[in-house]
């Protein structure tokens, strides 16, 4: 009796302490869904597989070699804010600063990827827009109106002009709106182009310059040659990981014994690569002797 009521009186602060949690994270304007009691450092990620608690792997893969230069456990539950903080860490690893850095629209964030091109590396990383690029061209999208630098304004497709209007989204970028909304909807394409009351308003990034530059720098030639090899090179170490290794989830908990489990599968998979490299486990090991 008096064991069950010790439980009961720990489940009971338990999930007063969870509610209070929950309570905290309301009233500072955050909408907490869930709480994980069993490894508070995972998020729920989605995947084929359903929703579950998860990390978000990532590895940096020498181009070269198809080598792993860095891999790790985050638990954002995208790649937005990893691009720059991967790069660094996987220069610290090779003691070599990267030439070109190449990843999918997952890290399609400018600010992030801004900090690498500033330094003069080449960023081989395609918009959200371009990776989009089947749907259906609209022709009152953001791209068809003109920018003017020197007014710090733009001109709709019918010549209209959009002025400057605040900042907007936290000061993450600017947004510009037409001077008059009658302009608006007395023109033909009102309803096409915006139904808005207020009219047209077009949102530009604070690093709008960086992020056509790099869509630019994207579209060339030699850049396309490069991110046709990513796939084949950064998908392969997981297609590796997951099926031959049969890793397919992580077993410890806490982000410590999860990036142990990830070290352990990079380094399979680095010491298979290498004996491929060096032309069987004889090469290898020969390899390895004289060194």
């Amino acid at each position: 009796m008096k064991k069950e009521l010790v439980n009961n009186k720990s489940y009971r602060f338990r999930i007063q302490d969870i509610l209070n949690r929950f309570k905290e994270e309301e009233e500072q304007g955050k909408s907490l869904k869930t709480i994980n009691q069993t490894d508070p450092e995972s998020a729920m990620m989605g995947s084929i597989q359903g929703t579950h608690a998860s990390y978000n792997v990532q590895s940096v893969v020498d181009d070269k070699h198809g080598l792993i230069a860095h891999a790790d456990v985050v638990s954002d539950v995208n790649d937005r804010n990893q691009f720059s903080n991967q790069i660094t860490q996987a220069e610290e690893v090779t003691g070599k600063e990267c030439e070109i850095c190449c990843g999918d629209a997952g890290y399609a964030n400018t600010k992030e990827l801004e900090r690498i091109d500033r330094r003069g590396t080449r960023v081989i990383v395609p918009s959200q827009r371009q990776a989009l690029h089947n749907r259906e061209d609209k022709p009152f999208s953001k791209d068809k109106f003109d920018y003017d630098k020197d007014l710090d304004c733009y001109y709709c497709p019918e010549g209209h002009k959009l002025v400057y209007a605040g900042m907007h989204e936290s000061g993450k970028s600017i947004a510009y709106r037409i001077n008059d909304a009658d302009i608006c909807k007395q023109c033909i394409n009102y309803d096409e182009c915006t139904n808005a009351r207020s009219g047209r308003k077009i949102v530009r990034l604070l690093q709008e310059e960086v992020r056509e530059k790099l869509e630019r720098q994207y579209e060339q030639s030699e850049s396309q040659e490069v991110y046709k090899r990513r796939k084949s090179r950064v998908e392969h170490p997981f297609g590796h990981i997951k099926r031959n290794l049969g890793i397919t989830n992580f077993l410890l908990r806490g982000r410590e014994g999860v990036q142990a489990e990830l070290s352990i599968a990079a380094t399979c998979f680095n010491i298979a690569r290498m004996i491929t490299l060096f032309g069987g486990v004889k090469g290898f090991i020969g390899r390895l002797c004289t060194v």
